[in-house]
């Protein structure tokens, strides 16, 4: 079969390496792609969000099933405009792919149907924001409403960083039309997890735990960004909290979404905060995440597009999720300035050294070829994954592999999965 993946970043290339190892399909197109995806897939210069362009070259290639992997093209609509054209499509449609396009609506859905999450309040005037700060507790966590790449939240520890802050969402507009509305949410203590599953509308079925690195530096300090790095499973998942989450989150968001009308097709990420009252809902995703995609679709042994189209087709409930007892840990190897500003078009060096590799993988995030070379051309560059018996071995030849790899301006935090180190005896 042939299969269209819409997208360009690390996430994109986890899928489509996914997507290669079916039994089932023999061509590969992806838009617009990377430079690292090209090796894997016909790459197509249409932009993820020209969705007429996108519909009409799936149908010109008779592309058999189409998967979207970002936010932005799902939040626009793009599975309705590919449904419509009669392609059959992973992913949610616009109504529902809302879960992750707004916080606001997602806080009222969690509110309304009683799934644990941060006490919150919502608003579309500065002013009245800034009353309410006058007499909330601190610190305090504020959110643009809409997509803002992973960066539109911000923590303030006094009454003056809340201001400034409603200033830069609200006023100033530094993350766009996303800071039309702002949530106001209650600071939430804990261990953080995020969760991947799969869903028909109907059935939800979980895959393995990870855990991501949102800071731009070392020991969670500097500006929030796409994502530093990932381990998975994470060693705070417990039994435990995983037998709360399946009884209060994950059926019970699947079913508040069909009971809204808006059945969810595709990929839920769960963001939870592991708090002294018990697990809560910090961020819902429409989507793999990125870079948590990089670790657990490495470990998961079904073939992905069984799994996909048992979605499409509202026969998940039959399907048994499986995944490797090994531990994954993903490094991101980024541009020095990201997330503010950074250069790009630096040569890279190295990638050979991942060829026939089992155990070790470089997933492009932030590439191009130029001249024959590939070069940097993104904020984060590449994802680099290693497999290991557990969480530290993988840690050791994550870091070990990303030596491997040279560019100018290169980043990386050193302490991916540190934690890890910390969860001793868990």
């Amino acid at each position: 079969m042939k299969v269209l993946v819409v997208g360009s970043g690390g996430r994109e290339h986890a899928i489509v390496r996914s997507v290669a190892e079916s039994r089932r399909v023999d061509k590969i197109y992806c838009a617009p792609g990377n430079a690292g995806i090209g090796a894997l897939a016909e790459c197509v210069n249409i932009g993820a969000m020209e969705f007429d362009r996108l519909a009409a070259f799936a149908k010109e290639k008779e592309v058999d099933f189409a998967v979207i992997g970002m936010d932005d093209p799902l939040v626009g609509g793009i599975v309705d405009v590919f449904e419509a054209a009669g392609i059959r499509v992973f992913g949610p449609r616009k109504n529902a792919a809302i879960l992750e396009g707004s916080k606001a609506f997602a806080k009222d859905l969690m509110k309304k149907y009683n799934i644990p999450t941060a006490a919150y309040e919502n608003f579309t005037d500065p002013a009245e924001a800034l009353r309410y700060l006058e007499t909330a507790r601190f610190p305090i966590v504020l959110k643009a409403d809409g997509l803002a790449l992973g960066k539109g939240v911000l923590i303030c520890g006094s009454l003056e960083e809340a201001k400034e802050g409603v200033r830069t969402i609200m006023e100033d507009r530094k993350f766009g039309d996303a800071g039309s509305r702002m949530v106001v949410e209650e600071f939430m203590t804990g261990r953080e997890v995020s969760v991947l599953s799969f869903a028909d509308g109907k059935t939800v079925k979980i895959m393995s735990s990870a855990q991501d690195h949102k800071r731009a530096k070392d020991g969670d300090q500097g500006l929030n960004t796409g994502g530093m790095g990932t381990f998975s499973p994470s060693p705070f998942y417990t039994k435990e909290v995983d037998e709360y989450c399946r009884k209060h989150i994950y059926q019970a968001t699947v079913d508040a979404m069909a009971a809204e009308g808006r059945p969810f097709t595709g990929v839920i990420f769960f963001g939870l905060m592991l708090t002294e009252e018990g697990p809560k809902v910090l961020e819902y995703n429409a989507r793999f995440g990125d870079p948590e995609a990089q670790v657990v679709l490495p470990r998961m042994e079904n073939d992905i597009m069984d799994v996909m189209e048992a979605c499409v087709d509202g026969r998940l409930k039959e399907v048994e999720l499986r995944f490797s007892d090994k531990a994954a840990v993903c490094v991101v190897l980024a541009s020095d300035g990201y997330p503010v500003s950074y250069e790009k078009g630096f040569p890279i060096r190295g990638l050979e050294r991942f060829d026939g590799k089992e155990d070790r993988f470089c997933f492009h995030a932030g590439t191009c070829e130029k001249d024959g070379r590939i070069v940097t051309n993104g904020g984060r560059v590449l994802g680099v994954t290693a497999l290991g018996s557990d969480l530290k071995e993988a840690r050791g030849l994550a870091y070990e592999a990303a030596d491997w790899v040279e560019f100018d301006n290169r980043y990386m935090r050193s302490d991916i999965g540190k934690a890890i180190d910390e969860a001793d005896g868990v």
